[in-house]
């Protein structure tokens, strides 16, 4: 049985290109006025809950600073992602992806079960199958990271905030889902680091990404002991 159905190997690889793209066109952006706000209104820096860095051409698209083309790559990488979200959470609940290999259970919390898993990764026993850490990763990037990517860049845009502009009111206001914008993108890059270094550290994982790969069969169960008074076969 293939390990990743072509449906996330395609949605996998897209959305890290969508991701890059909007990441660093994000940071061009940020460069326009890098301070974060709460609340509904905020133009002083003096009443910014954060000062972000100036960031540097070779992190940013385009590599100076210009805002308008940044928003257009920007929104341009976003119809993408969008229509990504949308579709991995179809498909993962339609061929049971997320059922059987995302849900966790309390035990998957506790730090046996962490520690468990990083061994295991590290010993070159990761491709065997989702362990707790990857199962709690994928959870909180799917479930969490990735929506509130999606609903909180929809507020900020002037066009969907005339639509819905109820949305702003349950994320606090303009600048509270500029801010947790702000905070999910950087979660998602910490999530990428992580992503990356664990892959390399078992290059499997990148092949089965590409091919889909294969689920390894359980290990047959021990035959049943022989009954009282019957002899055992040698």
């Amino acid at each position: 049985m293939t390990k990743h159905a072509l449906s996330t190997r395609l949605w996998h690889w897209v959305n890290a290109a969508a991701i890059i793209v909007l990441f660093m066109t994000g940071l061009n952006i940020s460069n326009a006025h890098p301070h974060l706000y709460w609340g509904d209104y905020g133009f002083d820096p003096a009443d910014a809950w954060l000062s972000v860095i100036r960031f540097p051409g070779w992190a940013t698209i385009p590599g100076h600073y210009n805002l308008a083309m940044a928003r257009d790559w920007h929104i341009l990488a976003a119809w993408p992602f969008g229509l990504g979200v949308l579709f991995i959470w179809a498909a993962m609940l339609l061929n049971g992806h997320f059922r059987r290999d995302l849900i966790t259970t309390p035990r998957d919390w506790t730090p046996g079960a962490v520690i468990a898993s990083l061994k295991a990764h590290s010993g070159g026993r990761a491709a065997l199958g989702y362990n707790p850490v990857q199962r709690i990763l994928y959870g909180m990037v799917l479930g969490v990271l990735l929506p509130l990517m999606l609903f909180t860049g929809l507020a900020i845009s002037p066009g969907f905030q005339a639509a819905a502009p109820w949305l702003l009111d349950v994320l606090g206001g303009r600048q509270s889902a500029r801010s947790l914008h702000f905070i999910a993108a950087w979660g998602l890059f910490g999530f990428f680091v992580i992503h990356i270094v664990l892959a390399f550290a078992d290059w499997r994982l990148i092949v089965e990404m590409i091919t889909g790969g294969r689920r390894q069969a359980a290990d047959p169960a021990p035959p049943p002991p022989p009954e009282e008074g019957t002899p055992a076969h040698g």
